[in-house]
């Protein structure tokens, strides 16, 4: 009897796993499942994991998710490039983020962020002259210090710009809470 009773436990136990094991992912509220996940009205945004997940300084998993909202979506909006085109320079891929914040500008020429971004990515890549022209434009349409400070540093390398002596260019890029991208020239640290 105590064998058939502990049976019976047993097989309801397996069961009652088993029904729970079908039916993850398809409750909204599931603690165990992960975000973005589940689709449908229920399911998390892929744009706000994907900024998490920049922030917590996950880039490719954030760009991952970027695709995944520009799949969710009509393709990509430029609120999607321009987070693509975050992921991008914290990955280190700045021609594909010169690309998408280009693309992204054409699309709303007031955008001063993603003009400000653009000028960080051609600093880097070494194009100054139009660099100091896009936060010039930036800094017109949004005039913060984060910008300012970016058209400071892109006006002092073009004017130092005629020395034949070799300079350190190990600009640095800071990523702001708004998504603001900033330029740390070697000067700025003790």
């Amino acid at each position: 009897m105590r064998r058939s009773w502990l049976l019976f436990l047993t097989v309801a136990a397996l069961s009652a796993c088993q029904a729970g094991v079908t039916e993850r992912g398809a409750v909204a509220d599931d603690p165990l499942t992960a975000p973005g996940f589940m689709r449908g009205p229920g399911g998390v945004d892929p744009l706000i994991v994907g900024d998490r997940l920049l922030a917590a300084g996950e880039p490719e998993l954030a760009l991952n998710s970027y695709i995944r909202a520009a799949g969710q979506r009509a393709g990509p909006t430029t609120e999607i490039k321009i987070a693509m085109a975050q992921a991008n320079i914290g990955l280190g891929r700045l021609n594909q983020a010169e690309r998408l914040l280009r693309e992204a500008v054409a699309e709303e020429p007031r955008n001063a962020p993603a003009m400000n971004n653009l000028g960080v990515v051609l600093m880097e890549l070494g194009q100054t002259g139009e660099a100091h022209r896009v936060f010039r434009t930036a800094f017109a349409l949004q005039p913060s210090p984060e910008i300012l400070e970016n058209l400071r540093v892109s006006g002092a390398k073009i004017e130092n710009s005629g020395y034949t002596q070799p300079q350190d260019n190990a600009f640095t890029l800071t990523r702001g809470d708004d998504g603001i991208y900033g330029l740390n020239s070697p000067e700025q640290f003790p």
